[in-house]
Parts: C-alpha cells; sequence; structure tokens
C-alpha cells in the first residue's frame, strides 16, 4: 500500500491486506462544505475480496468520505481511482454503472412499493437523455410501470423523468441476481409482493442491501447498516455481510459499531475531524483498548 504524506499512526508489523489487487484507491482526498474542512487529506486503498472498515464518532468524516466516492458531491483536492480508472469527476450514475453500488444509511427504501418492487429499482441503470423502458421482470405490475421509473429515478439524486434514460440489465442477469438475493435473505422472497413499510426495521436493511446486489456491484458501500437495529438483529446482518464477502464481493463498510466491524473486516481506517489518524489490520486494531476509547467514544 503506498504511504502517504497524512499523519496516520500506524500499528506494529503493519501490513496490507492480503486479498487481490487494489480495486479503489483514494490520494489525499479533501472536501469542503463550504469554508468548513470536512475530509483533511484522505488516502485509502480497498483491495479486491476485502471488507474494508471506516470507522469514527459523528462528524468524523465517513459519510461524507462515501458521498465523494459515489459521485455525489465534488472534491477540492486528491483523487479517487476505482479499477484502474479515475473517477474523481465522473458523475454518480457513471460512478454506479463502472460497480460501485451504495446501500445508505437510513435504507432510503421506497415505502409504498413491495418487496420486488424495491428490488427491482435495483436493476435500473439512469443516465441522462431519453425515457427508454426496457422489458420489465414478469412480475412486475403493468399500472405500476410509471411509479417504478419516478421511484428508480429519484433514487439517491433529483433529475427530472424527463432528462434520464433508464435501462435494465438483461432479464437473465436480473433472474439470477434476484434469486441470490433470495438466497441470502429467504425472508424477502416469503414476503415479495408486501409493501416495504410493513417490514421490520431489519428486514427493510436486508432489503436495502439486497436492492443494491441487484446492480452485480464490484464494489458494496454500506453506511451505517446497523443503524437502529436491535442488537440480535445487527449480529444477523453482519453475518450476512461476511457472507457476501466470502461469495467474493468487495465490500467498504462505515460503522459506528466499531467492534462488530472489526470482527468482520480484514482492514479498517479511523477518522477523527476528517483525518485518518489510524488504520491497520481489523484484528489488531480491535486489541488496541485505547484506541477504541480515544477514537471510536467506547
Amino acid at each position: 500500500m503506498k504511504k502517504s504524506s497524512q499523519n496516520t499512526e500506524h500499528l506494529p508489523e503493519y501490513e496490507t491486506p492480503s486479498a487481490g489487487e487494489v480495486l479503489l484507491n483514494i490520494e489525499e482526498l479533501h472536501v469542503s462544505y463550504g469554508p468548513i474542512l470536512a475530509l483533511r487529506g484522505v488516502s485509502l486503498q480497498v483491495k479486491s475480496g476485502s471488507i474494508v472498515a471506516i470507522l469514527g464518532s459523528n462528524g468524523a468524516g465517513k459519510t461524507t468520505l462515501l458521498k465523494k466516492v459515489s459521485g455525489l458531491i465534488p472534491a477540492t483536492a486528491g483523487s479517487v481511482t476505482f479499477d484502474g480508472e479515475n473517477i474523481t469527476k465522473l458523475p454518480p450514475e457513471k460512478i454506479t454503472k463502472k460497480g460501485i453500488v451504495q446501500s445508505p444509511e437510513g435504507r432510503r427504501l421506497f415505502s409504498d412499493l413491495t418487496v420486488l418492487e424495491n428490488l427491482m429499482i435495483g436493476a435500473f441503470t439512469i443516465e441522462k437523455g431519453q425515457v427508454k423502458i426496457g422489458d420489465l421482470y414478469e412480475e412486475a405490475k403493468t399500472k405500476r410501470i410509471k411509479k417504478l421509473i419516478d421511484a428508480a429515478a429519484n433514487s439517491g439524486r433529483d433529475i427530472p423523468l424527463e432528462d434520464i434514460e433508464i435501462t435494465l440489465k438483461p432479464q437473465e442477469m436480473m433472474r439470477q441476481n434476484l434469486q441470490m438475493v433470495y438466497r441470502l435473505f429467504p425472508v424477502l422472497e416469503e414476503r415479495k409482493h408486501q409493501v416495504s413499510a410493513t417490514l421490520s426495521g431489519g428486514e427493510q436493511q436486508m432489503l436495502a442491501i439486497g436492492r443494491a446486489l441487484m446492480r452485480t456491484p464490484k464494489l458494496l458501500v454500506l453506511d451505517e447498516p446497523s443503524l437502529g437495529l436491535a442488537p440480535l438483529i445487527v449480529k444477523s446482518i453482519f453475518e450476512i455481510i461476511r457472507r457476501l464477502n466470502e461469495q467474493g464481493i468487495t465490500v467498504l463498510i462505515v460503522e459506528q459499531n466499531a467492534l462488530q466491524t472489526l470482527s468482520i473486516a480484514d482492514y479498517a481506517y479511523v477518522l477523527r475531524l476528517g483525518k485518518v489518524v489510524r488504520e491497520g489490520p481489523a484484528a489488531l486494531l480491535k486489541k488496541d483498548k485505547s484506541l477504541v476509547e480515544a477514537y471510536l467514544g467506547k
């Protein structure tokens, strides 16, 4: 891993993750909200096949970092490279097409759509241009096509319906992805025709992750997946994340639940006031009680 000029505290016997090649590389990233510096020279790497955690208390800059990775906000300096390509200035819809798919904090489901319809939204690719409706999955109701398009068009961005193009992944890929989601989350198949607003908090989080998986991510980005969930459900969600990684999905996870996250991660970075203050193998970080107390509010 390339060392940056940021003042980062390394653990003894520091090693880079032993997974594959570097998939995501962030170098000296700065992000500002007006006069407020939210990220101050952040550098990090995510290797293919690994789980990398971004930890820190509220206001550390974790969500800002994910927004930049997803193209939702501009950088004032620095670079973001994904799969060998500089994506620093790409818009979010192009970043999503390249394989970075985020399951956002708060889940952001469409409460009046069914479980299946929320999953289908994950199969949409959205670009500026003309509206184009592909062949929808056979279980979708024709009368709800307009609502699905509206929902997809406003999924994490504000693009007027008349200014977008919506296409679908090949139907066979959709079927395969849907079956994969159902295998991971059997309850979603059981409740596929149920309106998502009636699901429990844990089931809604499963649906949010499932929707992201429908886009066949190269990098699955999870923002606070345990937020607001009961401890038993949190344990289940983290077990699912571990299983996803075992199937070859690279994961970048932002969490306040430090100990649980370090239990499944390969490598971790700790943010404080927009800077990386510690990094190292997750197993070693987890053993460092002073780190947890000082930076993670535990």
